[in-house]
C-alpha cells in the first residue's frame, strides 16, 4: 500500500488535452464587464428623441390617455378605444413617466417600462441557461442574445413585445427548473403566462400551453410527478393575469370586449381580420431567422449538430427545441406576418446557440474573430471621422440633395454631454477588447462590443439627424402656426394610427374622424395622403397648408378650411 502511494506522488500529473468537444474554459472577461456592456448596448437609444413612427408613435399614445384619463381599462387612442392589446405594458409605461416626469418628457420617462421589462427578460434568460447547464453559460447568453440583429432597434422602443419577451422568458425558465422546483416553477410559470398574455393577448397562453404539452411526449424529466405539480399551480397563479381585465372589460362594454377578444385575438389569428400584413408566405419566418437572428442562428444549428449523437436528448437541447418549434409553428399558422412578431423565436434561439459553445474554437470562428476586431476599429474610426466632419470641415463640392439626404434641416449644435457618452462607450468597448483576448468567447464578446459601438455613436452622436428624420414633433410644430385663430373642430380623413396620437401628444388635437361618420360640421379638414396621391378637391374648401416630416417624402398632408372665404 505504501508502494502505491508512493507511486501516486511521483507519477507526474496527466493534463487533459484541449479538444474542440469540451466546454469553453474559464472566461477572462468578469460578469462587471458584460453587464456594463449591456447597459452600454441598452440605454442609447432610448432617450433624447420623440415617439418614432409606428409603433412607438400610437404606444405612447395608449400611454399618454393613460396618464391623463387614468383609464387603464380601456386603452384610448385619438379619442376613441383602441383595444388591440391588453394594457399591462401602458400601465407600467404610465407610471414610469408620472414618477420621472420631472426629469424627462413624458415620453422619455416611458421608455423605462422598456428598460424594466428587458432587464427581467435578460435575468430569466441568464437563469434559465445556468439551470440547463450547471450554472455556466448565463453571460454568454446574454452576449450572444444582445448581439442578435433582429433584437436591436426593436429593444430600444416603446412597444409591448419587450413585456411579452419577459413573460416568455419567466415562463422558459419556470419550465427548465420545474421538474426540480415545482412550486416556484408552477408560481412563475402562472406569471409568464399572465404576463405574456397582459402584454399581447393569447398568443403566450396558446405558444406555452402548447409547449407544456408537448415536453412530456419529448422528454423524460418533464413525465414526472413535480412537473405536473408545476402545472397544477401554475393554473391558479395565471388564474388572476387571464380574468381580472377581461372581465373589467366586459362590465364596461361587451362590444369591446368582443372586438378584442374575437377580432383583435383570433381575427388576427386566422387572417379574418384584415389589420396587418398578411401572412401570404408560409416560409417567412424560416426566411428570416438566418439574418435576423445571427449570431443565435448558426451557433444553434452547430448546436444541434455537435449534440446529434450524444447529448441530443438532454433538457439543455430539447427545452430550447421544443419552444423554438412550437413558437415557429404557431407564427407560421398564423393568418398575419410580421418581423415584429418573430422576436418570442429569439430567446429558444439563443439558449439553443449556447449549446455550440464549441464553435467558438473552431478554426473559421478564429477568422471571423480577426474580421470583427477589423470591423470595429474602421467603425469607430468611420464613426468619429464623419460626425467630425460635420462640425470642423466644410461640405464643399457636396450637392444640396446629398446634404439633404444625410443632414438635418436645423444646424447640428455641438452638445459636450452627448460626445462624452460617445467616447465613454467607445472606451469602454475597447477595454472590453483589450481585456478578451484571452477569452473563448472573444468572437461573440467582439461581435457584440462592434454592435454596441455602432449602435451608440447612431443613437448619440448621429441621434439629431436620425430624429428629424422619422419624428413629427416639427411638422405638427408647422401645422400649428397656420391654424386659424377660431374653428369650431377638425376633420380627418386618411389619418393614421401614429399621427392621431401625436396630434394628441404634441398639440391635444382630437380629430372628427369621417371614417367613423363624423365631422360634417367641422370647419377645417386634415387629410394623409401620398406624394403620388391627388390633391383632395372640394368647391367647399381650400387649401390653407400642405406639408410633410423632413425625412419621409412618401407621407403627405393637407389642411382644407371651409366656409370662410
Amino acid at each position: 500500500m505504501d508502494q502505491a502511494v508512493s507511486e501516486d506522488k511521483i507519477r507526474p500529473e496527466v493534463q487533459p488535452v484541449k479538444t474542440a468537444t469540451q466546454p469553453l474554459s474559464t472566461p477572462s472577461l468578469s460578469t462587471p464587464w458584460i453587464i456594463l456592456l449591456c447597459v452600454a448596448w441598452l440605454l442609447p437609444g432610448l432617450f433624447g428623441h420623440g415617439p418614432w413612427k409606428p409603433d412607438e408613435a400610437y404606444t405612447f399614445g395608449l400611454v399618454h390617455h393613460m396618464i391623463q384619463s387614468g383609464d387603464w381599462i380601456v386603452p384610448t387612442l385619438g379619442g376613441e378605444p383602441f383595444i388591440e392589446k391588453p394594457p399591462i405594458f401602458f400601465i407600467v409605461a404610465a407610471l414610469f413617466a408620472k414618477l420621472f416626469s420631472g426629469w424627462l418628457p413624458l415620453h422619455d420617462g416611458a421608455r423605462i417600462a422598456t428598460v424594466f421589462f428587458f432587464t427581467i427578460m435578460c435575468a430569466f434568460i441568464a437563469l434559465t441557461q445556468r439551470a440547463l447547464n450547471d450554472n455556466r453559460n448565463g453571460n454568454l447568453a446574454l452576449l450572444i442574445l444582445i448581439g442578435c440583429l433582429g433584437l436591436l432597434p426593436r429593444a430600444h422602443q416603446l412597444i409591448t413585445d419587450v413585456a411579452l419577451l419577459s413573460g416568455f422568458a419567466m415562463a422558459y425558465y419556470a419550465f427548465a427548473i420545474s421538474y426540480k422546483r415545482p412550486l416556484l416553477a408552477g408560481f412563475l410559470l402562472g406569471t409568464g403566462v399572465g404576463l405574456g398574455f397582459m402584454s399581447k393577448g393569447l398568443i403566450a397562453p396558446g405558444a406555452l400551453g402548447l409547449t407544456a404539452i408537448a415536453l412530456p411526449l419529448v422528454g423524460r424529466e418533464w413525465r414526472c410527478r413535480s412537473y405536473f405539480i408545476c402545472l397544477s399551480i401554475s393554473l391558479l397563479a395565471m388564474l388572476p393575469w387571464l380574468a381580472v381585465w377581461p372581465w373589467l372589460l366586459y362590465q364596461r362594454s361587451p362590444e369591446l370586449f368582443h372586438e378584442w377578444f374575437f377580432v383583435q385575438n383570433w381575427g388576427r389569428f386566422f387572417g379574418s381580420a384584415h389589420l396587418s400584413f398578411p401572412n401570404d408566405d408560409r416560409a417567412f419566418y424560416f426566411k428570416l431567422l438566418p439574418w435576423w437572428g445571427w449570431p443565435a442562428t448558426p451557433l444553434a444549428l452547430f448546436g444541434l449538430w455537435h449534440n446529434r449523437k450524444t447529448n441530443f436528448m438532454r433538457p439543455a437541447i430539447l427545452l430550447p427545441l421544443v419552444c423554438l418549434a412550437v413558437i415557429m409553428l404557431v407564427l407560421t399558422a398564423a393568418g398575419e406576418g410580421r418581423e415584429l412578431y418573430a422576436l418570442p423565436t429569439l430567446i429558444p434561439l439563443v439558449l439553443l446557440a449556447t449549446a455550440g459553445e464549441n464553435a467558438l474554437k473552431y478554426r473559421v470562428t478564429r477568422i471571423l474573430q480577426g474580421f470583427w476586431v477589423f470591423i470595429f476599429f474602421a467603425l469607430s474610426a468611420c464613426g468619429w471621422f464623419s460626425w467630425s466632419l460635420l462640425f470642423f470641415l466644410p461640405l464643399k463640392g457636396v450637392s444640396e440633395k446629398t446634404k439633404a439626404a444625410i443632414l438635418p434641416a436645423t444646424p447640428l449644435d455641438f452638445r459636450p454631454s452627448t460626445v462624452c457618452i460617445a467616447a465613454g462607450i467607445t472606451l469602454l468597448c475597447v477595454a472590453v477588447f483589450y481585456l478578451s483576448r484571452k477569452d473563448d468567447r472573444r468572437p461573440i464578446i467582439h461581435w457584440t462590443a462592434s454592435i454596441t459601438l455602432l449602435w451608440a455613436m447612431l443613437m448619440t452622436l448621429w441621434l439629431p439627424v436620425i430624429d428629424e428624420k422619422k419624428s413629427y414633433d416639427k411638422m405638427i410644430a408647422e401645422l400649428r402656426t397656420v391654424l386659424p385663430p377660431t374653428y369650431n373642430c377638425i376633420a380627418s380623413k386618411g389619418l393614421g394610427e401614429p399621427q392621431r396620437a401625436l396630434l394628441d401628444y404634441y398639440m391635444g388635437l382630437v380629430t372628427q374622424r369621417v371614417e367613423k361618420g363624423k365631422g360634417g360640421e367641422c370647419t377645417l379638414l386634415l387629410v394623409q395622403g401620398t406624394t403620388s396621391s391627388k390633391v383632395p378637391a372640394d368647391d367647399g374648401y381650400r387649401k390653407l397648408w400642405e406639408g410633410n416630416r423632413p425625412g419621409d417624402d412618401s407621407e403627405r398632408f393637407w389642411l382644407f378650411e371651409r366656409g370662410r372665404f
